[in-house]
């Protein structure tokens, strides 16, 4: 009997758990900003990582994390230094989906558990 799909999993780590909610709140304001096709495409990304880590996916985890190391760079590297740090909310999310999902105790999960 297949596995019910859900959109948050309490039984996983906390890093985990946060990276997924902040996956669907980055997702929901890359909607909202408008970005063009660029937004659209980190929005689908974002809510699309977010419900793979949810379902245990391990696909959803590396998506996640391609997409939230590119946010990253963009923030840091695709403008001046000064116009990221104008934007310190951007930065601390961006910085803190990285981390979440490089976290040792993510890492060890989804190499076990995520099929």
């Amino acid at each position: 009997m297949a596995q019910p799909q859900r959109f948050f999993d309490p039984s996983q780590p906390q890093t985990l758990q946060i990276a997924t909610i902040l996956f669907y709140v980055q997702g929901f304001f890359s909607l909202l900003g408008g970005a063009g096709i660029i937004g659209l495409a980190f929005a689908l990304a974002y809510a699309g990582a977010g419900y793979q880590i949810a379902n245990g996916k391990k696909v959803g985890y590396v998506l996640g994390l391609v997409f939230a190391g590119l946010r990253l760079a963009l923030q840091l590297v695709g403008q001046s230094m000064t116009s990221a740090l104008n934007d310190p909310i951007g930065l601390m999310f961006a910085i803190a989906l990285v981390a979440l999902l490089l976290h040792p105790q993510s890492r060890e999960y989804q190499k076990i558990w995520f099929s």
